[in-house]
């Protein structure tokens, strides 16, 4: 993934740039990709973050997929040009790195980061609820062997860390959040820590309800939407729940493919129908930020 990264940065100079974040906790880059056409500094931007938990293998597919499509769709496609032409793309394909690396290598099914603990031989934290907001609280655990391990304190894994310190040096210019996340068919936004309606309920449930459209147009396939507490589970520490509490307005989460019938498994045939009725869903949200939303 970083030798197509790199490859995608050098054929496409006027539309790509590839950055690191920072390092991961075994020493790897996390490499960003800035794509849209470079023009004024102050664009409105959107980041999309896959592969935050190592199993789920369709999300650094879509991040990749993505990035094709829109540098492919570009001269054929009026919307894809407009949002290129007027927003930038923060795409992280793979978040958590090192275990991504693991779930190839050693644990299909792993899930975590793989950050050692001092006390247990358990290594490893779940990235979605190592975020400072509501930090282990319901939906979390406290301890290191469990699939859901919240961490020592926020932002202990370098990976949420240096994620967390990028969207909050371009929080004025980050309007939008999607994380990647399979398998369950659904939409979510926020909150996933407390049954309550968020403020700009109205135009987030709007842009849900069309991207779930836009992704039934592909293939008829059926997502569910709504906030995450209620049509998910409730969960703390969420990447989407800091997004949000952080400023950015239109914060969400995909579960991606399938209901369960081959649940992490998702076969490699799946991997271009699931890609292509995302892509439109996310087209679509992207395009929300270009409108005004009383």
């Amino acid at each position: 993934i970083q030798i197509w990264m790199h490859e995608i940065n050098r054929t496409h100079p006027h539309f790509v740039d590839m950055f690191s974040v920072g390092q991961s906790f075994e020493g790897r880059p996390l490499y960003v990709l800035q794509l849209g056409k470079k023009s004024r500094r102050d664009k409105k931007a959107v980041w999309i973050d896959c592969g935050v938990h190592a199993r789920e293998w369709i999300g650094p597919a879509f991040c990749q997929w993505f990035v094709k499509e829109a540098l492919h769709s570009y001269h054929s496609d009026p919307v894809t040009r407009r949002l290129m032409n007027q927003l930038y793309f923060y795409i992280m394909p793979v978040f958590n790195v090192d275990g991504y690396h693991f779930s190839w290598t050693k644990d299909r099914f792993w899930r975590k980061t793989r950050s050692k603990n001092a006390k247990f031989h358990c290594r490893g934290v779940d990235a979605n609820r190592n975020w400072k907001v509501k930090w282990c609280e319901e939906g979390a655990s406290s301890h290191p062997c469990d699939e859901t391990y919240c961490g020592p304190f926020p932002e202990s894994e370098p990976e949420v860390k240096a994620v967390a310190n990028f969207l909050r040096k371009q929080r004025k210019r980050v309007k939008a959040y999607i994380s990647i996340h399979a398998y369950a068919q659904m939409l979510l936004y926020p909150y996933s820590y407390k049954y309550a309606t968020i403020p700009n309920f109205n135009c987030v449930e709007l842009a849900a309800h069309n991207a779930v459209l836009a992704l039934y147009s592909a293939y008829g396939v059926r997502y569910r939407y709504g906030p995450a507490s209620t049509t998910l589970y409730v969960s703390s520490g969420s990447s989407m729940d800091w997004a949000y509490k952080n400023g950015i307005p239109y914060a969400f989460a995909f579960e991606l493919r399938d209901t369960g019938y081959f649940g992490f498994l998702l076969p490699e045939t799946l991997i271009n129908p699931t890609c292509t009725e995302t892509t439109r869903a996310v087209k679509t949200i992207s395009t929300s930020l270009l409108k005004k939303c009383s």
